[in-house]
């Protein structure tokens, strides 16, 4: 009997072209940072997100998230407020400064970072006399947070907002792209994501100024060319020039896997709205619109006695079908759990009770029809 193959939680599509363009890349000899690959992948990336921003091509997310943080002054001790479900990379940068993350909880109509948490966490670090250094807000699984209104709570402090929109290329609020509210923006092109540059990640700065000492932050602080000179402790974080030919040949096809993931996450809306006590994560209103990189479901333990999010995932992994827990709160993370934190437990709910479910761009009919058909037998049989 034929064994069903794996579907995956979401594998990166990998085309002919993309191996054309790596291959062009070898041939050309630029497969080191920096280069005629790397400055046109940033061209293109303010050509698709619409922009005349500064965009440096970098070696990871976490590497822009770091230069970000190091860009908006942040240093030792200083305060740094944080969405608590995210992945650990959002605030391990945080602790490479040597600052202290603050977390912040979530809201049930994004999922994402609670404006009124973060005003509440703001009014207490003015009753201790201290304001922080930054705001890092991020969009999660590709659902924009409600940026405006957070947007506005960090000008009225006068605080650097950092937008770690790594999960949301192609995403927008108000038609405008994700990453281009804040004062800096962070993509991640990681093998996982939207698109892939095998690893490799993209900072955007608002200030030409900041632009420019990134780079130079990102490439050792090099001062002179003929010889090896540094007037900073610098970093090695710019992107090879083989990752960047990858990024420029996935750029493509970057509408189409768009598409691809919001036409599963339209599938799995009419599947779920079969299942009494489970719920899709979607956008609140047609302000939004996500790349949906991720379609996840919220399941009421009070309606479902006995289904849980991990006895659906051990059934789906019967099937051979992955599906992964929702981001665990850093709060709650042994490395951060004695770091301050304002809010309630929605994003612990949210954790508790949530499942991500396969999203790959690369899903067929078939791919999904299997999907379905574990769903409906795990909730109903």
């Amino acid at each position: 009997m034929h064994k069903p193959k794996k579907i995956a939680l979401s594998l990166p599509q990998i085309s002919e072209q993309d191996a054309a363009s790596v291959t062009e890349a070898l041939r050309a000899n630029w497969v080191t940072s920096g280069g005629p690959f790397v400055a046109k992948f940033e061209t293109k990336l303010k050509e698709t997100l619409n922009t005349s921003r500064s965009i440096i091509a970098l070696n990871s997310g976490t590497a822009a998230l770091h230069l970000a943080l190091t860009l908006a002054g942040v240093k030792r001790d200083d305060l740094v407020l944080c969405q608590t479900m995210s992945y650990v990379a959002s605030a391990n940068p945080i602790q490479y400064l040597g600052a202290r993350p603050i977390f912040i909880d979530s809201e049930q109509d994004t999922f994402n970072l609670s404006p009124n948490d973060l005003k509440t966490a703001l009014e207490g670090c003015l009753e201790k006399g201290k304001l922080p250094a930054a705001l890092i807000v991020v969009h999660s699984y590709g659902i924009p947070c409600k940026i405006e209104e957070i947007a506005k709570i960090a000008r009225h402090y006068k605080i650097p907002l950092i937008e770690d929109a790594a999960e949301a290329l192609g995403s927008m609020y108000k038609n405008k792209s994700c990453a281009l509210f804040g004062d800096y923006g962070i993509l991640s092109f990681n093998g996982n994501k939207i698109i892939t540059t095998g690893g490799g990640g993209a900072l955007i700065c608002k200030s030409a100024e900041d632009a420019q000492r990134a780079r130079h932050l990102a490439s050792q602080s090099k001062i002179s060319q003929a010889g090896f000179e540094h007037d900073a402790v610098g970093f090695n974080y710019m992107m090879p020039g083989l990752n960047a030919a990858l990024g420029i040949s996935q750029l493509k096809a970057l509408n189409s896997h768009i598409e691809a993931k919001r036409n599963t996450h339209f599938f799995y809306k009419e599947v779920i709205a079969q299942i009494p006590g489970v719920e899709l994560f979607e956008v609140p209103d047609d302000s939004y619109y996500s790349n949906y990189w991720l379609s996840c479901i919220q399941l009421n333990s009070q309606l479902l006695k006995n289904k849980s999010a991990e006895g659906l995932r051990q059934f789906l992994q019967q099937h051979k079908i992955e599906s992964r827990f929702l981001w665990k709160p850093l709060h709650l993370q042994g490395i951060y759990e004695n770091q301050e934190y304002y809010g309630g437990d929605v994003a612990e709910n949210l954790w508790k009770s949530g499942l991500c479910l396969p999203s790959g761009s690369g899903l067929t009919a078939f791919d999904l029809n299997r999907i379905k058909d574990a769903l409906l037998d795990y909730f109903f049989n």
